[in-house]
């Protein structure tokens, strides 16, 4: 478990937690003792211990895949917090889900604001949530590169997210991801940079590293 402080927000990184090494956050108001609980992977017991004490608000899913909602009844049930995603991922968990995002939605934490940034590629409704200089990434951006794709339609559109939508924020913003280490902005923009400078494939996607061959 890791704790990070900016300014009113707290956020706790929970991972890696099983067979995939998921990570999961728990972002907390200090000033009202509110939280989040950001994906529901394995072991989610770890992630309601970080939350022990804090008036769990929301869970929110930062995308459809399985590994990332396998708790999710066992957290839900614990809570009692609704759940949220964007539309475009939520039919695969249409049973589990009470709400949907919107791209630019700002989530009231308590005195906090969270906001919302649709990053499609990695799937149609992956997300991001930006709190002060925290960005919670889900699978779109890692340290070294952009998050699996299938398709070579699917690693531009992924590109785009993270390019016009990502980039532009400072370069001192921590990106959490959901699996891995963390990294910032401005050293992922620098690790984009090697990528853009090449010549690639046209059919090019899968596990795509900025600095690989």
């Amino acid at each position: 478990m890791h704790s990070q402080r900016e300014g009113e927000v707290r956020v706790i990184k929970v991972g890696p937690l099983g067979p995939f090494s998921n990570n999961a956050y728990v972002l907390i108001d200090p000033a009202t003792n509110q939280s989040f609980i950001v994906d529901a992977p394995a072991e989610g017991e770890r992630l309601l211990e970080a939350a022990r004490g804090t008036q769990v608000q929301r869970i929110i899913m930062t995308h459809r895949h399985s590994d990332h909602w396998a708790t999710i009844d066992a957290l839900k049930e614990a809570t009692g917090a609704p759940v949220y995603c964007h539309e475009a991922d939520r039919e695969a968990h249409a049973d589990k889900v009470d709400g949907t995002l919107t791209d630019g939605q700002e989530i009231p934490l308590g005195q906090l604001r969270v906001r919302v940034i649709h990053t499609p590629g990695h799937t149609a409704g992956s997300i991001c949530l930006l709190v002060g200089r925290h960005l919670i990434a889900g699978d779109t951006l890692f340290p070294g590169g952009p998050g699996h794709t299938n398709q070579p339609e699917e690693l531009q559109e992924e590109i785009r997210s993270i390019v016009e939508r990502l980039y532009s924020l400072p370069d001192d913003t921590a990106v959490y991801p959901g699996h891995g280490d963390d990294v910032t902005i401005g050293c992922s923009k620098e690790e984009y940079a090697v990528f853009a400078s090449r010549e690639h494939p046209h059919d090019l996607c899968g596990d795509v590293l900025w600095e690989g061959e």
